[in-house]
């Protein structure tokens, strides 16, 4: 389906409720609790549609939608509860009952409504839930009744369930990653609603086939080159009429249900047949390319060798991604292994963001600007995190609030939380610390505090992808390295004593078996 919107409907004004979650869920991370759902957005109400139409720290789809909708037609919202938090650990099953709830009874008070969109990252869990985004979908669906539409959009490291397809009409995946179009793929949905609501009533067939393949590490699916890359891209060739829609999931591996996989998804206007056909290409392909995820990390060592060249203006500045304690993927912002490497090794001219440890944050306020201090970073040590201290000079303190301009984050309001810029005093290492976990996707996050990002050189990020989109403009793809060492998102599956997976799993299991089914699910 293109980006344009439908043209020559004789379009209703639909009531469509609106209702969403967005957690990717670390099963090796502690829980998500509400306080973490509270400190990045829980809306409700009309509230919503209010901030829908403004800057807001609500999920990039709801605005989308919304614009969509506001100039497609007339039609009146329904909004009635939107979450987020920074992916963690299964949120805790009494504040997913406490949203289910306010869902139900929201959708009850409200009907009836002509649609329903629900904005889910899509790889979420609950400590006593699995599959609670297919929980969501199948209760709107026992709600409304099987002639309301409902559509769907997902994060493409959603883990999609069965349960869940088969109560969505549709759903729409992105199709980037970095992820930078959040608004076009609410669009679609505004699209695909506007369909099934208007003179001709459209009613989708479907197609769900799920591959065993966990793509990992992160760093190979990336939309811009390489399998996966290639796999969205055949799906875009594919989707051309009868079919509506084709979402490729690559899943997220580190959630540890058996749901994870890569899946793939196809809507069609009324035509099954035409569905299956797309959906088993898609899929065949995909398994026949798995032997191309492969990691590419370079050691510790490697990383600090790297920066020390720059550092010496004898290569062009880099950037380095500590991939495995990315706060995108439910890692906590704070090992210290790269900080305390660089630092040791006196590498000048490096800034390092963005890393999470309120406490030090505080006493950053508290100390002011221009004051020394004993800094400690991480001082409840774990196995992933490690302390480290040294002196350091408060640069800058923020409210740590700032709008993004690059990437997945343009036009999105950024809550750090009270922030900091500290400079090592014998190293000279600028270092970002921040009271809310968040990865460093925007180069906003590091210019707010000053900091010229064209005067460096070496940029360490505690993310694994996102930042490509946000700072391409200072970094080109040859001067990115991503760095193997500890944390809750590390690149190497080895690393991890994976419970919930359902088994063989490729590349878990090396001789797993798989070929097409007779015909796809739904």
């Amino acid at each position: 389906m293109t980006d344009a919107p439908p043209q020559g409907q004789n379009m209703r004004c639909p009531r469509v409720a609106i209702l969403g979650l967005h957690l990717e869920a670390n099963g090796f991370a502690p829980p998500t609790t509400k306080q973490d759902f509270e400190a990045e957005c829980w809306a409700q109400g009309h509230a919503i549609s209010d901030m829908a139409r403004t800057t807001s720290h609500l999920p990039l789809e709801v605005p989308g939608f919304y614009a969509r909708m506001d100039a497609t037609g007339d039609w009146t919202s329904v909004p009635l509860i939107i979450l987020a938090a920074q992916p963690g650990g299964p949120v805790l099953q009494e504040v997913f009952d406490e949203f289910i709830a306010i869902v139900e009874q929201g959708l009850r008070a409200e009907s009836p409504v002509d649609a329903v969109y629900v904005c889910s990252h899509g790889g979420s869990s609950a400590t006593g839930d699995e599959d609670n985004d297919g929980t969501l979908v199948a209760t709107v669906r026992q709600i409304v009744g099987p002639g309301v539409p409902i559509v769907v959009t997902h994060d493409l490291h959603c883990n999609v369930s069965e349960r869940a397809v088969e109560a969505a009409d549709a759903l729409v995946a992105y199709r980037t990653n970095p992820h930078v179009d959040h608004r076009e793929r609410a669009a679609e949905a505004a699209d695909l609603i506007r369909l099934m609501t208007g003179e001709r009533r459209v009613r989708t067939k479907k197609a769900f086939i799920r591959m065993p393949i966990v793509p990992w590490p992160a760093t190979t699916m990336l939309s811009t080159d390489g399998p996966y890359a290639d796999l969205l891209q055949l799906g875009q060739q594919l989707a051309v009429p009868p079919i509506l829609n084709v979402s490729v999931t690559a899943g997220f591996v580190l959630t540890d249900v058996p749901k994870c996989g890569m899946t793939v998804h196809v809507t069609a206007d009324a035509d099954k047949e035409a569905a299956d056909r797309v959906a088993k290409q898609i899929a065949q392909a995909a398994w026949d390319d798995r032997d191309r995820y492969f990691a590419k990390l370079i050691s510790l060592d490697e990383a600090v060798g790297l920066a020390k060249t720059a550092s010496s203006g004898n290569c062009p500045p880099v950037i380095l991604a500590d991939v495995a304690d990315n706060p995108g993927g439910g890692g906590l912002g704070n090992t210290t292994w790269m900080l305390r490497a660089l630092h040791d090794a006196n590498v000048q001219g490096v800034a390092i963001g963005l890393f999470t440890d309120r406490a030090l944050a505080r006493q950053a306020h508290l100390a002011g600007e221009g004051a020394e201090l004993q800094a400690v970073f991480t001082p409840n040590e774990t196995e992933f995190s490690k302390r480290f201290d040294c002196v350091a000079t408060v640069i800058k303190v923020s409210d740590g609030s700032v709008i993004g301009r690059r990437g997945r984050d343009a036009g999105r309001e950024i809550v750090l939380g009270p922030s900091a810029l500290l400079r090592l005093n014998r190293s000279g290492i600028l270092v970002i610390v921040t009271s809310l976990r968040e990865q460093p996707a925007d180069p906003s996050t590091f210019e707010m505090f000053g900091i010229d990002i064209a005067q460096l050189r070496c940029v360490v990020v505690k993310s694994c992808a996102h930042f490509r989109a946000g700072f391409d403009e200072f970094f080109t793809p040859d001067r990115i390295f991503e760095v193997d060492v500890p944390g809750l998102t590390s690149n190497v599956l080895k690393n991890f004593s994976f419970k919930g997976l359902h088994r063989p799993i490729w590349p878990l299991d090396a001789d797993t078996t798989w070929s097409l089914p007779a015909h796809a699910s739904v």
